[in-house]
């Protein structure tokens, strides 16, 4: 087990301000739990307690609407579409920015905006400059595309900007590691079957969770996904799943162990929710997952 560098320390001191600031937001009438029923333990839990049903629905505790992005309102990438809860009593969300991959718009992927959004995240899924923007490219355009939703967007004000996260498929997977790599402040990446000719990321210090195909032949996991893994330092938080006999393009079609582990992730790293310890460790098995690799974040 890892000692987490990246997440917000768990010191008794660091503790006491969290527990702090949950009580002056409740005073201000903001309320952390989804039923407003009671405070949460931690300022940033969004949501009831969780579980596997809750996690493998089609969708999560909070109604969503969405919004499309049009790429002449923007600059640094090409537009998308926002999803988010409609929702203002709970406070202020987590935000993550989505990168489809090499010559796929973001519809290849736009399953996952709602199915995360409704577990209480606004998510900017993206459309990037060109189809056939490479892995670094995609990083910066994730960057510009968590600019805009903070700064810009008419959502903005429903967004906790401290709290950000990037993710991908294929190039879109290797470009939220190249956006993990150059802004260390983001609390979790999770690259999809991901593709990068860069191997090595000794550098990273953001939580990160890749999720590979036993059977892609596109990014095979031997090349892409296992030595991404290895190369994160054990200082880092870092999961690895594997599903079984999956291919490269197993995230444009709507699926469960990936949707479940990406929520958990997501929720434990940017909400700091330690309810969702327990789907990270020791993680999830069973018939539809090859591998599961982690270095257990301590709560």
């Amino acid at each position: 087990m890892s000692s987490p560098t990246t997440t917000r320390p768990r010191s008794v001191a660091a503790r006491a301000t969290r527990l702090a600031l949950a009580a002056v937001l409740a005073a201000g009438g903001v309320l952390a739990g989804s039923s407003g029923a009671a405070q949460a333990a931690g300022p940033y839990e969004r949501g009831p307690a969780p579980t596997t049903a809750i996690l493998e629905a089609s969708r999560g505790p909070f109604a969503t609407s969405s919004q499309s992005v049009s790429s002449l309102s923007v600059t640094g990438f090409g537009g998308g579409v926002i999803y988010y809860p409609t929702s203002t009593s709970e406070g202020t969300f987590g935000a993550i920015a989505i990168s489809p991959g090499y010559t796929a718009a973001w519809s290849s992927i736009s399953w996952l905006g709602p199915r995360i959004a409704s577990h209480g995240f606004v998510v900017i899924g993206i459309e990037t400059n060109s189809r056939l923007d490479q892995p670094d490219s995609r990083g910066r355009q994730l960057l510009a595309a968590l600019d805009y939703l903070t700064q810009r967007s008419s959502v903005r004000t429903r967004i906790d900007s401290s709290r950000l996260a990037v993710a991908g498929h294929s190039m879109g997977g290797g470009g939220s590691l190249e956006a993990a790599s150059s802004r260390p402040s983001l609390q979790a990446a999770v690259p999809l079957a991901p593709w990068n000719l860069d191997k090595s990321w000794s550098e990273l210090r953001v939580p990160t969770l890749i999720v590979g195909g036993e059977s892609d032949s596109v990014a095979p996991v031997s090349s892409h996904s296992v030595p991404f893994y290895n190369s994160i330092p054990a200082s880092a938080e870092k999961a690895y799943l594997e599903l079984n006999g999956a291919s490269h393009f197993f995230p444009q079609t709507t699926n469960t162990p990936t949707a479940r582990q990406m929520v958990a992730w997501l929720k434990r790293f940017v909400d700091d929710d330690t309810r969702y310890e327990q789907f990270l460790c020791p993680g999830p098995s069973g018939s539809q997952i090859q591998e599961y690799r982690n270095t257990c974040p301590s709560a």
